[in-house]
Formats: C-alpha cells, sequence, structure tokens
C-alpha cells in the first residue's frame, strides 16, 4: 500500500545526458587522430620539426582526452539508476571535460617548455616533408571537427554536452597547431626564419592554455556546486515571495548536469500550504528538475526577524 502511495512523492534522479551519436563520433575522431598522431611525431622526429612534433605530441593528449570522453558517456549510461549516485549520473560528462582540460594545459606547458629549449639549441629541419606531413594533419583536424560538430540543429545540445565540447576544443586545438606548424615551416624554407618554428610553439601554448582555463572555469564551477545563475535563484524567490505573505528564509541552487538545477527552499509564512502548491509556482521555470520545499509556520512572536521585519 505505501509503495502506490508514494509514488506521486517521489522523484526520478536521473539527470545525464544521453548523447549516442556524440559518442560514436567521438570514437571515429580517436581513430583519425592516433593515425595522424603517429604520422607526426614520426616526421616531426625524422625531418626535425618542433612544431610538428608540436603537433603530435598535442594529438597524442587529445587521443586520451578522447578516451576520457568515450569513458564518461559509458559510465553515465551504464550507472544512470544507480542510486549510490545522489543526483545521478549527471555530472559525469561534466568531469570528463574537467579532465580533458587539464590534458590541454599539460599539452601546453610540453609544448612551451621544448619551443623554448629549441631557441637556444635549434634543429635541422627538412621542410618540404614536414610540410607536407603537416598539410596532413590539419586536413584530418578539419575532417574530425566536422565530425564531432554534426547536424546544426544539435548546435544548442553540444553547448550543454562538456564532454562533447571538451572533445571539440581538443580537436580545434590540434587544427590551430598545425596552421601555426605551417606558417613556421614556410617562413623557415622561404625566409629563413628558423625561429619561426619554436615562437609558432610558444604561441599555440598560450592560445590552448586559454582554452584550457576557460573549460576548467566553466566545468569547474559545476563540479564544486557553485552557482553561477544569479537570475534563476532571483526568480525563485520573487516567484515565491509574490505569493501570499512567503518569505525565503534559506535558498540553495546548484547544478546536477548540464541544464539541469536542484534547489532546496526554505520559506516562512502565516498562511502555510501543501508542498506541491509550492512547487507548481516554480513550475514555469523548466531547469528546475529537483524541488525541495521546507514550509515554517509563522506566529506572531515567531516572526519578528532580528532587524524589525516581519513576515
Amino acid at each position: 500500500m505505501h509503495e502506490d502511495t508514494l509514488k506521486q512523492w517521489q522523484h526520478q534522479h536521473d539527470f545525464s545526458k544521453s548523447n549516442p551519436s556524440g559518442e560514436k563520433r567521438t570514437l571515429a575522431v580517436l581513430i583519425l587522430t592516433a593515425v595522424t598522431m603517429i604520422a607526426e611525431i614520426s616526421a616531426g622526429v625524422a625531418f626535425g620539426s618542433m612544431a610538428l612534433l608540436a603537433d603530435g605530441w598535442h594529438m597524442g593528449t587529445h587521443v586520451a582526452a578522447f578516451g576520457i570522453t568515450i569513458f564518461a558517456y559509458r559510465y553515465a549510461r551504464r550507472h544512470a539508476k544507480d542510486m549510490h549516485f545522489t543526483f545521478g549520473t549527471g555530472k559525469v560528462s561534466v568531469l570528463g571535460g574537467y579532465s580533458s582540460a587539464v590534458a590541454l594545459a599539460v599539452v601546453a606547458l610540453v609544448m612551451a617548455l621544448e619551443s623554448v629549449g629549441r631557441f637556444f639549441n635549434p634543429h635541422e629541419i627538412r621542410f618540404n616533408e614536414a610540410i607536407i606531413v603537416a598539410f596532413l594533419g590539419l586536413i584530418i583536424n578539419i575532417i574530425s571537427a566536422l565530425i564531432l560538430q554534426g547536424k546544426h540543429e544539435h548546435g544548442h545540445h553540444h553547448h550543454h554536452d562538456h564532454n562533447l565540447k571538451a572533445a571539440y576544443l581538443h580537436v580545434l586545438a590540434d587544427a590551430l597547431t598545425s596552421v601555426f606548424a605551417i606558417v613556421a615551416l614556410f617562413a623557415g624554407k622561404h625566409l629563413g626564419w628558423q625561429w619561426m618554428d619554436p615562437m609558432m610553439g610558444i604561441v599555440g601554448a598560450i592560445i590552448i592554455t586559454r582554452w584550457s582555463y576557460l573549460l576548467l572555469s566553466d566545468t569547474g564551477h559545476i563540479l564544486l556546486d557553485r552557482s553561477n545563475d544569479a537570475k534563476l535563484a532571483e526568480t525563485i524567490k520573487n516567484t515565491i515571495e509574490s505569493d501570499s505573505d512567503n518569505r525565503i528564509a534559506d535558498l540553495h541552487l546548484w547544478e546536477v548536469s548540464p541544464s539541469h538545477y536542484a534547489v532546496i527552499l526554505s520559506l516562512v509564512t502565516h498562511y502555510p500550504k501543501s508542498p506541491n502548491h509550492y512547487k507548481e509556482l516554480l513550475h514555469k521555470l523548466p531547469q528546475l528538475s529537483h524541488i525541495t520545499v521546507e514550509i515554517n509556520p509563522c506566529s506572531e512572536a515567531s516572526c519578528m526577524a532580528q532587524n524589525g521585519e516581519t513576515v
């Protein structure tokens, strides 16, 4: 009897975003990237190009990052109904994006250190062969970006899928280093500017560091339950307090997965109603996937606030 009765008050806790298309596309890009990585590292060593080596190393870390992306997709799907996860596995994709951002930062550091070393210890470069391989890497990167981008109508979904966003940033970073490698190699071949090779490595490292920082910030806030949506919190407060004489005493708002929020609010009122009444008030906010309401009936004596206000 109790099981049937309780269902109307129970919540679903699976806020993970299933994206099988993104998972398949990431696997295809992983294979392409792995093949190109082997070719570029081998060519960089054989032809003496730091820019080409940097591109190859960069791709190597991206292979690992794409592996993290695929693991995150599969882990979230496999454990979506696991009750050990308080709010489901919605943050697994965010954790995958955060891990990939760390990998990006490591790549940028290695590129910068090696490029600085090349300023003081320049290597002979076989420009013609290196340019061919760099163009090959750029073509692969463009193909990979198109694969990850998918159809236009999925753009909004991608914006909230930190896992796929991280994979896409890795591909863009690869394409950028390929472009820098080509510029450096042409400048070295035709203008004799050997210093352009390590210089492009440093420029690429700076840009990749910036991308890494933005992704770390974006995912880190969600993992730490830091709510950046002050407008949503204000809307919740105004919605509740515009009904009767309600006053919000305590409000906790956090993101349980991309675009899904949980809220716990404590309110004080002279005219208490059922929790469902207050949840219905917030029904117009679809991003609130889990709402918990604490209702504190107010007497004249207990409602005197410390600042002399009453509810």
